[in-house]
């Protein structure tokens, strides 16, 4: 059974609610149609009739099952606007303002999580990262006691022994361009969570370098190293180790010949990457050449659950980070 198959499972056994804003967009809406049908969530889209009924046209749907509104026609337009007038009056906002705010339907579904009448939102495939998380920043916030919110990818290589079977976390290769020290910490105990809660795997982190215990020197060396030592007082029943080269946190043999004794070495399924550029080169390198498939950018850090798809996505990897969703909803 492949990883998706089994999130699929889960997340139809204890079903949440999702909402859609991007609902003029025909890759949202066809994976709308075939979530309905799988039933791995409820769902909400958001948008105008007639931006709906056009875009489930163009993906050859109907969306049987599915609640469509239109945040501008809303009767809980007026209460949303209240609600983040509320919470943001105090950083110049008006309640004219929050009225309008709250008819752009990446708000107005932000608020739907914010005050449960749903359960996460999935955006991205039409907006901007910037404007799919700014709400998410304003009304839901992180959650409490986190100062960083980061992004992850799920990899599941195929025909690999590595990690747990072929499948990794990798973070953060989508949010956080340079982290410091203090919010790799942040990055690695949110990916762990991730692993644990939604991937379904015991996490084994690494915290990654060009270095393996001291065989390298530098500012970027000290950061990860310095990771390390906060995530170990921040979490201390963690399975985490570093700084760490690529090698010697996968392959046993490399791990026990640079790393003996480490209880992470040669074994590691989370795989945190001291800045962007490595994560993100990173992950396209294995999934385009180990043909893996990489499920996200997942979002990390929210109180509720707000995921970003790339603009790239498609109809799959809807469905995928809709049932990913689900389950970080679940807890």
């Amino acid at each position: 059974m492949s990883l998706m198959e089994k999130v699929i499972g889960r997340a139809k056994a204890d079903v949440k609610h999702i909402v859609l804003p991007e609902g003029k967009d025909a890759r949202i809406v066809g994976a709308a149609a075939d979530i309905a049908a799988q039933g791995i969530a409820k769902l909400t889209v958001l948008g105008s009739e007639e931006e709906v009924a056009a875009a489930a046209k163009e993906a050859g749907v109907t969306l049987a099952g599915v609640e469509v509104i239109d945040p501008a026609k809303s009767d809980k337009l007026a209460a949303y606007a209240e609600a983040f007038y509320e919470l943001r009056k105090a950083k110049g906002m008006t309640p004219e303002k929050a009225l309008e705010t709250m008819k752009t339907p990446m708000y107005f579904g932000t608020m739907m999580v914010k005050l449960g009448d749903a359960d996460g939102l999935v955006g991205g495939a039409l907006c901007t990262t910037a404007d799919t998380l700014r709400p998410g920043l304003q009304i839901v916030k992180t959650a409490p006691g986190v100062k960083t919110v980061s992004s992850c990818f799920v990899i599941e290589v195929p025909n690999c022994t590595l990690g747990s079977e072929g499948t990794f976390v990798f973070a953060d290769c989508a949010l956080n361009i340079d982290p410091t020290a203090e919010q790799l910490c942040d990055i690695a105990v949110a990916s762990a969570a991730t692993a644990k809660n939604v991937v379904g795997i015991d996490p084994k982190v690494a915290m990654l370098s060009y270095s393996t215990k001291g065989s390298g020197k530098g500012d970027a060396v000290d950061k990860v190293v310095a990771a390390c030592g906060l995530i170990k007082e921040a979490a201390p029943e963690l399975n985490v180790d570093g700084e760490l080269q690529a090698d010697a946190a996968l392959i046993s043999t490399v791990g026990k010949l640079k790393c003996p004794g480490s209880p992470v070495a040669g074994e590691a399924n989370v795989l945190i990457f001291p800045e962007i550029q490595s994560g993100n080169i990173g992950y396209k390198l294995v999934q385009r050449l180990a043909h893996a498939s990489a499920i996200g950018p997942l979002c990390q850090g929210f109180a509720k659950p707000i995921n970003d798809l790339s603009r790239g996505c498609s109809r799959e990897d809807v469905v995928n980070v809709v049932a990913m969703t689900a389950l970080q909803a679940q807890g």
